[in-house]
């Protein structure tokens, strides 16, 4: 279950942030019982940004794919082998 905090809560700066390193998932913060803002720990964030690229790389390899630019694995080593002679 995500944690929600009103903004006035982000006084207590020691326990935010302990409370964020802590949290297995963001915590959203409110004003006046709408969302104002989400808040993280920077490992959180890291492994979020991780992700995305993770997911960005495999759109782009399934649109290589679909577009008929793929390689088998035997034809990939070939190349590589040629390019570096090896």
């Amino acid at each position: 279950m995500p944690k929600i905090i009103p903004i006035k809560d982000l006084k207590n700066t020691s326990a935010i942030a302990q409370m964020c390193e802590e949290a297995k998932e963001p915590i959203y913060i409110t004003r006046n019982g709408y969302g104002a803002m989400v808040i993280m720990s920077v490992a959180m964030y890291e492994e979020r940004m991780h992700m995305l690229d993770v997911y960005a790389r495999l759109e782009a390899a399934e649109a290589q794919f679909a577009a008929g630019e793929a390689m088998d694995a035997d034809e990939s080593l070939r190349a590589i082998r040629a390019e570096f002679d090896v």
